[in-house]
């Protein structure tokens, strides 16, 4: 009997102890998953109206030096999620530090604030605000760290005038027009690889730009379509090599990807990139694994808009897997090209589940500098 009770007696101490020890396994893993369960970003897309998630999509030029009434209504009717400066909005250092709080303070969900501040002929507002040297000056000095260098300076310059993303370093190889840093695909993608480190020293957006690679372009996009012939294994050897390097490196939700809108016969032998499935989904986000924002080339060059509507612009860039549509000049244009997605997702022809996709990785990017409102 006392045998017996001594065995009951264990039994019962060990089922307790173990009883404890599901509660607190149970308590612990309920805390793990609630914890996993809080996601910002899901937090804040479920906050947004179809009309305000493809407003994220869009990147835009304004024109003028300070808020007006046009703007306002880009803003609030059309929930834009970008803007981009040209000379024509920036006068002086002040205004535009003025000009961009005022831009941020009328938008819900703060914005992308861009411009091409490459380098060399490429820069805004030189008179007031003095750019780096050219991409060509920089590669030929043969010093990797001299482009980790001047993108530290750049982003520390646009940030003190409210500047927050820069579509820059040009990951082209060769361009006759110096904005490579060379035409060796290896060399390039060392300077790329550096700037691009200079621009995460200061947690500064910036974009690789114009995938998959222009440097072999014989017309110029802003004025129509150049064809670039040479088969998918040089293109990979050569032109997308900086691209592929700073995907694999970096922290993909730090920069975007601008896609050019030159046509490649080799991948694609009916769309311009910008507009291809078999580039931008099928090579970049599938092949090339990139898991950051894709923003379009400005869809108002000759290149595709001569051949486009701009009502069906922004459709077929979202459909093959563009995650932000830039319209750099014309308000009319911005409004077509907003208007046709939204329609095309009314009617079916784009899932909403797709256009949450996009958002996802937009608001994602934004969260890195705390720049969700909440």
């Amino acid at each position: 009997m006392k045998k017996i009770f001594l065995l009951s007696a264990m039994f019962l101490f060990v089922n307790l102890i173990c009883g404890c020890i599901d509660n607190k396994m149970t308590v612990a893993k309920n805390i793990s998953v609630a914890e996993e369960k809080f996601d910002p970003v899901e937090e804040e897309l479920k906050t947004l109206t179809l009309e305000e998630k493809i407003g994220q999509m869009m990147f835009i030029g304004v024109h003028g030096v300070q808020i007006d009434e046009d703007i306002k209504f880009m803003l609030n009717a059309y929930k834009v999620g970008g803007i981009i400066y040209f000379d024509r909005n920036m006068e002086t250092l002040e205004q535009v530090r003025n000009f961009s709080a005022e831009l941020q303070n009328n938008s819900k969900i703060p914005l992308f604030i861009s411009l091409d501040e490459e380098g060399g002929k490429v820069s805004r507002m030189k008179h007031a605000l003095p750019p780096p040297p050219s991409q060509e000056t920089i590669g030929s000095s043969g010093d990797y760290n001299l482009a980790r260098v001047h993108a530290i300076e750049t982003s520390k310059k646009l940030r003190a005038i409210g500047i927050n993303t820069n579509f820059a370093p040009v990951a082209d190889v060769g361009s006759k027009d110096t904005r490579s840093f060379s035409d060796d695909a290896k060399v390039v993608a060392e300077f790329v690889s550096s700037a691009a480190k200079g621009y995460e020293e200061e947690n500064f957006f910036y974009t690789l730009k114009h995938f998959p690679g222009i440097g072999k372009a014989k017309v110029d996009p802003h004025k129509d379509i150049s064809v670039i012939e040479d088969s998918k294994n040089i293109l990979e050897k050569e032109d997308l090599l900086p691209f592929k390097k700073i995907i694999a490196e970096q922290d993909n939700s730090k920069f975007m990807i601008m896609v050019g809108h030159l046509k490649y016969s080799a991948i694609d032998t009916q769309n311009v990139a910008t507009l291809s499935p078999k580039i931008i989904t099928d090579l970049l986000r599938n092949e090339l694994n990139f898991q950051g924002v894709i923003i379009t080339d400005d869809l108002g060059m000759g290149a595709i808009s001569k051949y486009n509507d701009f009502s069906n612009l922004g459709i077929q860039a979202v459909k093959a897997g563009a995650d932000i549509l830039l319209s750099c000049h014309e308000y009319e244009q911005q409004k077509k090209i907003c208007d046709g997605v939204l329609d095309a997702v009314q009617r079916g022809e784009i899932l909403e589940e797709r256009i949450n996709e996009s958002v996802r990785r937009i608001l994602k990017m934004k969260l890195q500098l705390n720049t969700i409102r909440s």
